[in-house]
């Protein structure tokens, strides 16, 4: 109890002697440290059987509450001493109130945004999930490196060892029931285990600060009152955390709204449109102005985005060697045999790259729209790392071992993920000399504190390094949040007299955190010198220059083409799982070719 400075204390005293009086003994410490901030012993009559303790502990202002920033953690020591002999129970916990008010999501009374991915009980090298701490500390490490400070366990509920991980790096996690079903509430059978392994999960983690999340599985149809219902009695177990009837659904009539007792809501749209990726980035030409605000108008809880991303990677056959366990990679072997047999193996490290940077950037602008978005509390990608099921998704940036494929770079994926990240609006990403660039640069602080009179710095340079125009903005206020508004970058293009590639960086002066963003210009007017080169959209034209020694130019209309249906995203998910899709996986190119040049 964060708000009265308190700890209750409950718990069975079983005793199978006579009727004696006996000591309680209680004393709560920070983790690692010396001395306790409460030490108390109280004279208690011990009596046979099962005795009820339930007892309040009160802090002094020394307290301090658990978070990402300040994961500090405290032992509670219970102790009974009788003539007869001793006993004694410790519990770890941390002094954390997770809440919210309307749609902001609130702990120790400050806004907090979840950057988080999944965990779906994937373990190649055992084939079951790890119980020891050095196992676990390698996937939040690894989720840390990369700006995280969240994971869901799609559909299942970690081990006691990754809890304590968590706890100790201050990590929020969402816990769920073992249920990714369609036919839900139509097992008596299942339906008394749900209600059992709820009690069970809050009885054995419960104490945990890192549990602050628990939602009754993924993705969940049909019976909403069979859910409701174990909502309410979960809800009634144990008040602190935050709960949901499902992550997601597609159920007809729900999902895009909370339900009546939801506390928070994951959902890929609302009744008011998508907030994700997926339902925008084909519709429209890349743009970085835009937000999910109209999408969450007038949400009345706390919104996290579910399973944002699932932009497929080319697969990393270098993998296929790290199988040294109980799985036999028969996948990627499938797909090596594949491209031997069309002489393509030299091209697979080409095809993982550039597949790979594709999936970067879509990564980026996921994330930035909902950070933009007051309104929404957080998201959770699908995934960081990848699934080998269902068809073999290979989503992730990292590969399913939790280690990084290469194609991006940890540093770099921690701007747009970070405690405190600048953030520009501008309406696209190719310009002409002949008009200027413009930029809205925001703050979202999501980090330990309020920011005062900050100076936030940007620049748009080249591919050179050079700068072209730079400026500050100086005495800027950062509440904790987002939208914290900074200033307008304006800059002209003329001086630009060929095709460049521009970087703009934002940052804030005295700190680490800085982010980038590429745009495009290329010259207003261009005088086209064809000089011998034939320029044609017909083949025959074509065929009959080449035929003679000449250049060729050849550019037919793409309607007139046959082949596969190609698109500007990548693989959803999986082609295996999901074969009615385009099956392009973005464009790769050899930037240095002449042909490129002038580009």
């Amino acid at each position: 109890d964060v708000e009265n400075k308190r700890v209750r204390v409950k718990g069975w005293l079983s005793y199978a002697g006579e009727p004696e009086d006996g000591i309680l003994q209680v004393d709560i410490k920070e983790k690692g440290a010396k001395d306790p901030v409460v030490s108390m012993n109280k004279d208690i009559a011990i009596a046979p059987g099962k005795t009820l303790l339930d007892f309040y502990c009160f802090l002094d202002d020394s307290v301090r509450c658990w978070s990402e920033f300040t994961p500090v953690l405290y032992s509670l020591n219970v102790g009974i001493r009788t003539k007869q002999g001793e006993t004694a129970e410790q519990v770890v916990f941390g002094m954390r109130q997770l809440a919210r008010d309307s749609s902001a999501l609130l702990l120790n009374g400050k806004k907090i945004f979840l950057r988080g991915t999944l965990e779906c009980c994937v373990f190649p090298l055992t084939g079951c999930p790890p119980t020891t701490e050095n196992e676990w500390r390698k996937v939040f490490l690894s989720a840390r490196e990369w700006g995280l400070n969240h994971l869901r366990f799609h559909s299942w509920c970690p081990p006691e060892a990754a809890f304590r991980v968590a706890d100790s790096l201050g990590f929020y996690l969402q816990v769920e029931l073992p249920l990714w079903s369609l036919s839900v509430g139509r097992d008596s059978s299942t339906n008394r285990f749900l209600y059992d392994e709820a009690a069970r999960i809050l009885s054995e983690y419960g104490n945990h600060p890192s549990f602050c999340f628990l939602s009754l599985g993924n993705e969940l149809q049909p019976d909403f009152k069979f859910l409701g219902g174990l909502l309410d009695s979960v809800k009634s177990l144990d008040c602190r955390h935050l709960y949901t009837t499902t992550s997601f659904t597609f159920e007809g009539g729900h999902g895009s709204w909370p339900e009546e007792h939801d506390d928070f809501l994951v959902t890929q749209w609302t009744k008011n449109g998508w907030v994700r990726g997926q339902g925008v980035f084909e519709a429209e030409s890349p743009r970085f102005d835009k937000d999910y605000s109209s999408a969450v108008a007038g949400m009345p809880v706390p919104l996290i985005t579910h399973e944002i991303g699932q932009y497929a990677v080319y697969p990393a056959l270098k993998e296929i060697e790290k199988y040294t366990g109980v799985l036999d990679p028969l996948n990627f072997k499938g797909v090596e045999q594949e491209l031997k047999k069309k002489g393509l193996h030299d091209k697979a490290e080409d095809y993982l790259f550039a597949s790979g940077r594709l999936a970067a950037i879509l990564y980026k602008e996921e994330i930035e729209r909902a950070m933009k978005t007051p309104g929404i509390s957080g998201f959770q990608l699908l995934d960081l790392h990848d699934f080998p099921g269902q068809g073999t998704a290979l989503v992730g940036l990292l590969d399913v071992f939790w280690e990084s494929k290469g194609v991006a770079d940890a540093a770099e994926f921690r701007q747009f993920s970070a405690p405190v990240t600048p953030l520009a609006r501008f309406s696209k990403a190719v310009y002409t000399n002949a008009e200027p660039f413009r930029a809205t640069v925001e703050v979202a602080n999501y980090g330990a504190e309020a920011l005062k009179n900050q100076t936030v710095f940007w620049s748009l340079s080249n591919r050179a390094g050079e700068i072209i125009k730079e400026g500050t903005f100086s005495g800027i206020q950062m509440q904790i949040g987002g939208g914290n508004p900074a200033g307008e970058v304006v800059c002209d293009l003329s001086g630009i007299k060929e095709a460049e590639q521009l970087k703009l960086t934002v940052g804030l002066e005295g700190s680490e955190y800085k982010n980038t963003w590429k745009i495009w210009v290329y010259p207003a007017a261009l005088k086209i010198e064809k000089g011998d080169v034939v320029v044609t959209d017909k083949l025959i034209e074509a065929e009959k220059a080449l035929k003679v020694g000449k250049k060729v130019l050849f550019n037919p209309f793409y309607q007139k083409c046959t082949g596969i249906s190609g698109k500007f995203l990548p693989v959803f998910w999986s082609p295996v799982h999901f074969p009615k899709q385009a099956g392009t996986m973005g464009l790769l190119l050899n930037p240095e070719h002449e042909v490129f040049a002038h580009f």
